[in-house]
């Protein structure tokens, strides 16, 4: 008769989806957990600055605490985040991505960027695996074609304009799910007729949405499942819609990310992006323990 531990690891099965991950075509039954990893002195939550001497201790506790994916940025995309050059991304990604190799080769590892040089050596050079893009290919021409032939993972994320104007393109005529759905079927289409042969969907909470905006986003995230028939990937950790909404800071919204990653389990992310591990892989357990017959 199974143990519980084995109950557990089969009890929850969201639609199974693959990736390629290094020529190897990886299955996955269970939603993943991406950690994230900041480069940058300024990201919107300070616990997750992440110097360069302090990189190491962090990728072992994230997996630890059970991440499948961890996410290396190296460019602030918080609303009016100051530019960084491509040089100085690049130079914070070099150290933070040999690093995080160096604790392990087989965790699997995304490069958070939209510039498309910078993501061909983060591919080719630094060992990521997958390339998580926040403009979806918008802010850099190149972006789609070399990621089709990095044949690697493509996270393709909604946004409108750029990290310092996207606050001001929040017009959706039809409603914002519905505008989502259609500026993403755009993208999505012209990366398969690239080639990219695995993407993953990210609607942009907080990302040229507003409050109300992002919340309509949450409530509505199983539509876009069905839409697109593509793996979600979910950021909301400690976002603005929880810190404004509830009026509380970022240090205090790890109960509300937690729920809100609750809603969109139920909704069928297949992926969570979160700043706490341990938090979101309990979030994950009980989820799963409710689909237990």
């Amino acid at each position: 008769m199974p143990n519980f531990a084995e109950k557990l690891q089969r009890s929850y099965s969201l639609i199974p989806f693959t990736l390629n991950i290094k020529g190897i075509l990886r299955r996955f039954d269970t939603p993943l957990v991406m950690g994230i990893l900041n480069a940058t002195p300024d990201s919107f939550y300070a616990p997750s600055r992440t110097e360069e001497d302090r990189i190491e201790a962090v990728v072992k506790r994230m997996i630890a605490e059970g991440a499948d994916i961890i996410d290396v940025g190296a460019y602030s995309s918080r609303p009016g985040a100051a530019e960084v050059s491509e040089a100085e991304e690049m130079a914070r990604l070099e150290a933070a991505l040999k690093k995080v190799r160096g604790v392990s080769d087989d965790i699997i590892v995304s490069v958070d960027t939209f510039r498309s040089e910078v993501a061909r050596v983060a591919v080719k050079d630094f060992g990521a695996d997958i390339v998580n893009d926040i403009s979806g290919g918008l802010l850099d021409k190149d972006m789609i074609p070399t990621v089709a032939q990095l044949k690697v993972p493509y996270i393709l994320m909604h946004m409108r304009g750029n990290p310092q104007t996207m606050q001001q393109h929040c017009d959706y005529p039809t409603g914002v799910t519905a505008g989502v759905i259609k500026e993403l079927s755009d993208r999505v289409s012209q990366a398969a007729l690239a080639g990219i042969c695995d993407i993953i969907i990210d609607p942009g909470f907080g990302f040229s949405k507003t409050i109300e905006q992002n919340y309509e986003l949450l409530r509505n995230l199983g539509v876009l499942d069905t839409a697109f028939g593509l793996p979600v990937l979910v950021g909301v950790s400690r976002k603005s819609m929880f810190t404004r909404a509830l009026s509380i800071s970022a240090d205090e919204a790890l109960p509300a990310t937690v729920t809100a990653n609750t809603i969109a389990l139920s909704s069928g992310a297949s992926i969570i992006r979160v700043h706490d591990v341990a938090a979101a892989r309990q979030c994950i357990d009980v989820f799963r323990l409710t689909k237990i017959h």
